[in-house]
């Protein structure tokens, strides 16, 4: 069984939003191919990027044909988020594969590559919030900066809240207290098949 938990997890979430943010450019994946590891950091890699494109595509400023064409952009990113959020949990079906579940195992909402989904999107969320609090110029207020280091308080607790979610969920499936099931997203709004919208003027 391979050696993985909540720490290993947020600790390459961190390590890719600071490799994005040394450039403001992608960054080569440090990780072998086909590795649970290789995958957190990409997963966490196009939520930086789309991150930031969720930024660009609010300025006021932009013209309509950039608008949409920052949009095409965040609908590739977010198929691409949900493809490595499915091949994360590929990777705990397979941890978890040889574990018999309990005859009355519980079933969880949410999968492991979900909670780690929101785990890599948290990771953003505390940096950007700690740049908030660590800026020095005119625009920022002490009374912004007071409400951001308040923010970043609750996020970094929330980490540890999510971290420990994680650490029992996969405890729970080793000891066969839950079961492993994973339902697919299904979307259907990329698909030219599905999106009528799509199929109606093929």
């Amino acid at each position: 069984m391979m050696n993985f938990d909540a720490k290993k997890a947020v600790s390459i979430f961190q390590e890719s939003v600071l490799d994005w943010h040394k450039k403001e450019a992608p960054h080569t994946n440090p990780y072998p191919d086909n590795s649970i590891e290789n995958t957190l950091y990409q997963k966490n890699h196009i939520d930086t990027i789309q991150w930031h494109i969720e930024d660009d595509i609010r300025r006021p400023d932009i013209p309509l044909e950039e608008v949409v064409s920052l949009k095409r952009k965040i609908d590739k990113l977010n198929q691409d988020r949900t493809d490595m959020v499915e091949k994360l949990d590929d990777f705990i079906i397979d941890l978890f594969k040889t574990i018999v579940p309990k005859p009355n195992a519980r079933l969880n909402s949410e999968s492991p590559a979900w909670l780690l989904d929101r785990m890599s999107i948290l990771e953003l969320k505390i940096y950007h919030m700690q740049e908030q609090v660590e800026r020095k110029d005119s625009a920022a207020s002490a009374e912004h900066i007071q409400k951001c280091q308040n923010k970043l308080t609750i996020l970094l607790d929330q980490r540890e809240d999510l971290k420990l979610c994680l650490d029992e969920l996969l405890l729970d499936y080793k000891n066969g207290d839950k079961k492993v099931k994973v339902y697919r997203q299904m979307k259907m709004y990329n698909d030219q098949n599905l999106n009528p919208s799509l199929y109606k003027n093929k």
